[in-house]
């Protein structure tokens, strides 16, 4: 074991003298996913809830033909706003993001006890019109039920008569449960960042050494070639782990800054979570770790190998499009997959339900299992000649 140690410790120091590593494995990796994920969640939900505590302020155009909506309106929270010529252009180039236009016939409907027609004019491909439209149509339906009622009173009739069937909801989600949707990209974020951690020193320590020609006389020292790949193998997942480490603090501080308080959430990313995340992670570091540096083994030159792992990156992101597109309920089997696994598993602890040992155990030892059949076939490849000569 002192040439796999030797040749770890040589891999390691050299690689923390490489400004490109240390900032793509160590800062770049695990930092930037969190920290734009936060900033970008943060924003969001700033300014929808400052929105929603503030008057909405929307152009009403005839507000001289309701004047009693417009006050009960204003009672919600609504601040009315100058009409507009042309309150389509208006919403199309963005001036507003709903108009209400109330016909000149509106008073005459509702004299009569007929249905009086309002319009609400916007636009439903505009992401930041979205919440503006749901208060106002609230707000028309509020006042909607409420002068229904008043109708039927004054005909001698129950308001209840409107309301055959009452419903009575009993959400079973809780605050913890609500608030892993929110976060449901992380596990995406955290299999990313084992990869990237890994892939730079993966690809430098075959390809790069392949193509600098410094692989065939480290081949020629009298030694297995296995060891010289198990050192390999625990430098690459040294730095994997270690990005890995740096992104789950990273998100269980960054966590803290997102006001999902005030949405009637609550996350916990803290030690416990971090530590069964790491444990999961494990047996997915020595995959990666095997599977980048089995692709670069086929690579002649460190710009080949990037293309190759550019390829194999897309692997991590399967189990994030098959669970978002498709939701399926969690079930055991589900562990014995290796990323579907990580990602399942990950998923429950967001939603503050409890991982058993039994799925535990099997998410990290078939996960091992793998990694190990992947390694041996690494050091299969290893053992080829063609290995050492780059032209």
């Amino acid at each position: 074991m002192n040439t796999t140690l030797t040749v770890f410790l040589k891999e390691v120091k050299e690689n923390l003298r490489d400004r490109r590593t240390l900032m793509s494995a160590l800062l770049l990796g695990p930092l930037l996913g969190p920290v734009i994920f936060i900033m970008i969640m943060n924003v969001v939900l700033t300014r929808e809830l400052d929105k929603a505590d503030q008057p909405i302020k929307v152009p009403v155009i005839g507000a001289t033909y309701a004047p009693n909506l417009i006050d009960a309106l204003k009672q919600q929270g609504l601040l009315p706003q100058p009409a507009m010529a042309d309150p389509e252009a208006a919403v199309r180039n963005r001036d507003a993001d709903v108009v209400l236009r109330i016909p000149n016939g509106f008073g005459d409907s509702w004299r009569k006890g007929q249905t009086s027609q309002v319009e609400l004019i916007y636009d439903s491909s505009q992401r930041d019109s979205g919440g503006s439209v749901e208060r106002l149509k609230g707000m028309l339906e509020n006042y909607s039920h409420r002068q229904g009622a008043m109708r039927l009173v004054a005909r001698g009739l129950s308001p209840a008569m409107m309301a055959p069937v009452a419903i009575d909801e009993r959400d079973q989600s809780t605050p913890q449960s609500r608030a892993g949707m929110m976060f449901g990209m992380l596990p995406y974020f955290f299999v990313l960042t084992v990869f990237m951690g890994g892939m730079y020193l993966a690809i430098d320590l075959t390809a790069g050494e392949r193509e600098r020609q410094s692989l065939e006389p480290l081949f020629a020292n009298p030694v297995p070639r296995w060891k010289i790949l198990l050192g390999k193998l625990a430098a690459t997942c040294a730095f994997s782990l270690v990005s890995l480490l740096i992104c789950v603090a990273a998100f269980g501080f960054c966590g803290k800054l997102i006001p999902i308080e005030r949405l009637g959430m609550r996350m916990s990313l803290g030690v416990s979570f971090a530590s069964q995340v790491v444990l999961m992670m494990m047996p997915l570091v020595m995959l990666l770790a095997c599977l980048q540096t089995l692709v670069s083994a086929f690579a002649k030159s460190y710009r080949e190998a990037q293309s190759y792992q550019s390829v194999l990156m897309l692997v991590p992101v399967f189990p994030s499009i098959l669970l978002s597109v498709t939701p399926m309920k969690i079930a055991d089997w589900m562990y014995y997959v290796p990323l579907l696994g990580q990602q399942v598993g990950i998923m429950q602890l967001l939603r503050g339900e409890q991982v058993t040992a039994a799925q535990m155990a099997s998410c990290v030892i078939v996960g091992l299992v793998v990694a190990l059949l992947t390694m041996v076939a690494t050091a299969w490849v290893y053992r080829s000649e063609r290995l050492a000569i780059s032209a």
